[in-house]
């Protein structure tokens, strides 16, 4: 299980369970790989629900390479990940939201 007070959220690709975790070097490959002017406007994306899929996508390879993935957004693109796209988007915005949370906030 992964450990929301370490910021891990659990991210399935084709059926073998992976924790992501938007670490600071995490969060600033992040930064290189947006085009948005901050990881706060990136925030405020997803809390608008004005988030695109290449945002999701940035942000499930930032947290799996945080938590020891070694792969790249290229390998993402035949892989299966479980609940869909929509699990893929509830998981890079829990990983937002539990990067920036203190601990013991939701």
């Amino acid at each position: 299980m992964a450990n929301p007070y370490a910021g891990e959220v659990a991210i399935w690709l084709d059926g073998v369970r992976h924790v992501a975790k938007l670490t600071l070097g995490a969060l600033a490959e992040l930064e290189t790989s947006l085009e948005a002017g901050s990881l706060i406007e990136m925030v405020e994306r997803f809390e608008q629900g004005r988030f695109s899929s290449r945002d999701v996508l940035a942000l499930v390879v930032a947290g799996l390479r945080g938590g020891g993935w070694q792969g790249a957004a290229s390998d993402l693109r035949t892989v299966e990940i479980g609940g869909g796209p929509i699990e893929a988007a509830r998981a890079a915005a829990e990983l937002l939201a539990r990067a920036f949370a203190l601990p013991g906030e939701g």
